[in-house]
């Protein structure tokens, strides 16, 4: 029987501490799993008794995004993270969670993605219409388009790109690669792309485009592999195009 240790970040707001908690390694048992097995009889390592660990989840199926934290210092799904696997990798029987860092934390390993939602509220990050009525077939989408619009739409909105990136932090009001993948994925969109000039003025706006360092942890981290850091440099063209087009009092273009 080989035993773990998982060694977990805890508390609320600034009355945060560790505890480490000693479980069997059981074959395909995921992080989720493991704190549902904590969850049972929540007592420490030392034999104390304690309150069961507080995270979020959804789907179980890296869908929903809500299960993001930090394993072994890594922000990364919990239910996509494979106990055994992560095991072998290391060569170490504990494994560290921890909740995000760039997200309020509301206790344990749960944090508040509210920030994310918001951004794209603000990017307005949606196929607007103007009534729910038959209006025949749409614009023809090429299959070049379906592609990169697919990609960008598996967005989960999980907040590990922005937790990796180190320009959002507390002095920085950057929105993140998440908004502006989904910029990139409306921006395609031939009946989206009627709302492209606001978007674009949008991210000319402080903490937009021109705050990203480039740093490209995004691209390393996302779970879904989105090419972000293409968004991010087709963002840049489109907000300079509309800039010029701003300046110069040129006409608005939609496709």
């Amino acid at each position: 029987m080989e035993m773990i240790i998982l060694n977990i970040f805890r508390g609320v707001p600034g009355q945060q501490y560790w505890e480490q908690f000693d479980l069997e390694l059981k074959p395909r048992y995921n992080v989720i799993s493991a704190l549902m097995e904590i969850q049972k009889n929540p007592v420490t390592i030392h034999g104390m008794p304690t309150t069961p660990v507080v995270w979020e989840s959804g789907c179980l199926e890296e869908v929903c995004g809500s299960c993001s934290m930090l394993i072994n210092g890594i922000p990364r799904q919990a239910c996509s993270a494979i106990l055994n696997t992560i095991v072998r990798e290391t060569g170490s029987p504990v494994v560290t969670l921890a909740p995000f860092t760039k997200f309020p934390l509301i206790r344990d390993l749960y944090v508040d993605r509210t920030m994310m939602f918001t951004h794209l509220k603000h990017l307005q990050a949606w196929v607007p219409v103007d009534g729910y009525y038959p209006a025949g077939s749409g614009p023809e989408v090429t299959q070049t388009q379906q592609e990169v619009m697919y990609r960008h739409s598996t967005c989960m909105t999980c907040g590990c790109c922005l937790e990796a990136c180190p320009q959002v932090n507390s002095h920085s009001p950057f929105i993140g690669a998440a908004a502006i993948g989904q910029y990139r994925l409306f921006s395609i969109h031939p009946t989206a792309r009627i709302l492209q000039p606001e978007r674009a003025r949008f991210l000319q706006e402080r903490g937009g485009i021109a705050s990203c360092g480039n740093a490209q942890n995004c691209l390393r981290v996302c779970p879904k592999k989105i090419p972000l850091t293409d968004a991010i440099a087709a963002a840049g063209r489109d907000t300079t195009t509309q800039a010029i087009r701003d300046l110069l009092g040129l006409p608005e273009r939609f496709h």
